[in-house]
């Protein structure tokens, strides 16, 4: 139609050439006028003319032989629209490096998408599923088992003033995991998961699944959509379904959810649980999938958007915690809650200042760093230069790192000096010619270094010794804050290189844990101090006793990074409200 319309109008201008025009009452115009007429005629027709084959040839551009119009779409990639600006541009140094750390990279990463923070969480996962086999050992489970049994387990704690809020109990595993029962299908079957503020899926064992408990029935769905989720051991794998799902007494209907057909089998083996359920954001669901929390406001659910946890660490106590969907249960928390708003939508992500040790800042998050509050991790993880500071003032066993000792042996004096001369931290480590990039821009081969020194090309430059430098360089810079001499620094910087954290775990002397400093974690304008009895996993008593950090290093660069990872270790002592509705989290001393 609009072709055919098109044509039409420049047939009537062709028309209009070719008749003389006609004054007004039916007088004659002038020679003048009828030439001026006849130009601006000629004008206009041909402008018309013109803008019409431009049309048409735009028209006949974008349509196909099958008269189907098609209009080119650009896609944005997953990574740019959850963290815009940060990520840099492709093919640079800084584009790698932004796009993972130590070299490790997720399956999904050949599909073209990685996640660095979702990679990092499975590392730290990865790591705290090795630490679960020495907890159960220390803690000799099968003492424990008079107490209660992570199956079957229905209490759940009194409640006040929550007539609009919906709870459900949590079970509380050696202060290391923390999962709840659900149902699948009508009638529902019923499956105890992880609620997961870190990931965004549901997903069940499907009944051709060997390693757990199964979904059966038609009642699991039809949609046979494959899926797999990614978790640093392995991937899950199986389809999408679509069912009811029934989380305390709230039903949700026609929720999308993964039954798994294939597991890991050593990590969900030694698990308590048989699947997860996502409470992060849509924008890191697996293919998109509506979240189970999306649900619940969609369908109207909750009155407010808000879900809150209380987990307690009593590790003997019946009652392991509680998950409110809809609001928070005032027994479980004392005062107010402190807010900090969210600062990416992905995970439950926000803005933390400084982090101190003993009261006396570490200079590491005095510029801010990146947290997310996860209740899926167990333990708290940060960048390995913090780790190392609190294991060398708690007494955490670590393991020595000779390329870090190297590191300090050779260019530690040369790292003074430049920070005396006002170097800022981040460029040191590239100046010496030991990083390929200064957080900014690549380093080209053969880097002369502040004392003449010509150092490796950028091709050749060790990541480790990378890593290395920035470490000792961030302990020297927080040492400079305490006024220490030179000499002092370096003592420091080789202390924690042969004290660095243990990949399976940290452990105290159970005996010294009253004298231990507090840590503390500045959010929203409060400290929120961790004493050493909340910090400290404890297993066992008497001389059967293990003590072990309940912290544990990651490292995602900048500009993404540094990170941190508020786990459980941090959640069991502040009680902690997600506020979807104003994009917030709150926390306050859990009671």
């Amino acid at each position: 139609m609009r072709l055919r319309a098109i044509s039409t109008v420049d047939d009537r201008m062709a028309g209009h050439r070719g008749r003389r025009p006609a004054g007004d009452m039916g007088v004659a115009p002038t020679a003048t006028s009828g030439f001026s007429e006849e130009i601006m005629g000629h004008t206009a027709s041909r402008i018309c003319t013109l803008l019409s084959i431009l049309f048409v040839s735009c028209m006949l551009a974008s349509a196909a032989n099958d008269g189907l119009i098609r209009i080119t779409l650009k896609k944005r990639p997953i990574m740019e629209s959850i963290y815009g600006d940060l990520v840099p541009k492709s093919g640079t140094v800084d584009h790698e490096v932004a796009l993972g750390y130590s070299g490790v990279r997720m399956n999904s990463a050949d599909e073209g998408f990685y996640d660095p923070v979702t990679e990092a969480i499975n590392h730290v996962r990865v790591h705290q599923q090795r630490m679960l086999k020495d907890i159960e050992a220390a803690a000799m489970e099968g003492r424990l088992k008079h107490f209660w049994s992570y199956r079957g387990f229905r209490e759940r704690g009194s409640l006040k003033n929550v007539t609009q809020n919906h709870p459900l109990a949590l079970k509380n595993f050696l202060n290391a995991q923390y999962f709840g029962e659900i149902g699948v299908g009508c009638p529902p079957q019923n499956f105890t998961v992880v609620f997961d503020t870190g990931s965004s899926n549901l997903w069940v064992p499907s009944a051709k699944c060997v390693f757990s408990e199964n979904l059966e029935g038609e009642s699991a769905g039809v949609t046979r959509t494959p899926a797999s989720i990614h978790y640093g051991t392995g991937s899950i794998h199986g389809y999408y379904s679509q069912d009811q799902v029934t989380i305390g007494d709230l039903v949700v209907n026609n929720q999308e959810f993964i039954e798994a057909t294939h597991e890991p089998g050593l990590t969900f083996l030694a698990a308590k649980f048989d699947g997860i359920l996502g409470l992060g954001f849509k924008e890191i669901s697996v293919e998109g999938a509506d979240p189970v929390w999306y649900n619940m406001i969609q369908q109207s659910l909750v009155t407010d958007k808000v879900f809150s946890f209380w987990l307690n660490r009593n590790a003997n106590d019946i009652n392991g915690g509680e998950i409110v969907f809809g609001g928070a249960d005032e027994s479980h928390y004392k005062g107010d809650h402190t807010y900090t708003r969210v600062t990416r939508k992905a995970y439950w992500q926000f803005e933390m200042g400084d982090f101190l040790i003993g009261g006396r800042s570490t200079g590491i998050c005095v510029d801010g760093c990146a947290v997310i509050a996860d209740s899926g991790t167990s333990l708290i993880a940060g960048p390995i230069a913090a780790i190392a500071q609190i294991h060398a003032h708690i007494g955490a066993t670590g393991v020595a790192n000779e390329e870090c000792k190297q590191v300090v042996a050779r260019h530690g004096h040369e790292m003074l000096e430049l920070l005396q001369d006002k170097t800022p931290p981040a460029q040191v480590c590239s100046k010496l010619g030991l990083c390929k990039s200064d957080g900014a821009h690549g380093i080209s081969d053969g880097i002369e270094s502040v004392l003449g020194e010509t150092h490796k090309s950028a091709d050749e430059v060790s990541d480790a010794t990378c890593n290395a430098c920035e470490m000792a360089v961030t302990w020297m810079q927080s040492e400079f804050v305490q006024n220490h001499t030179k000499e002092g620094k370096l003592e420091y910087a080789n202390q924690l290189c042969d004290n660095m954290p243990s990949p399976v775990g940290s452990y105290v002397d159970c005996r010294h844990i009253g004298q231990l400093p507090n840590v503390a974690f500045s959010i929203g304008g409060r400290a929120f101090e961790l004493t050493p009895e909340q910090y400290i996993l404890k297993f066992g008593e008497g001389f059967l006793a293990h003590c072990m950090s309940g912290f544990t290093a990651l490292d995602i660069p900048p500009p993404i990074g540094p990170l941190w990872i508020l786990g459980d270790v941090f959640m069991g002592a502040y009680h902690t409200i997600f506020d979807y509705g104003k994009m917030r989290v709150g926390f306050a001393d859990s009671a």
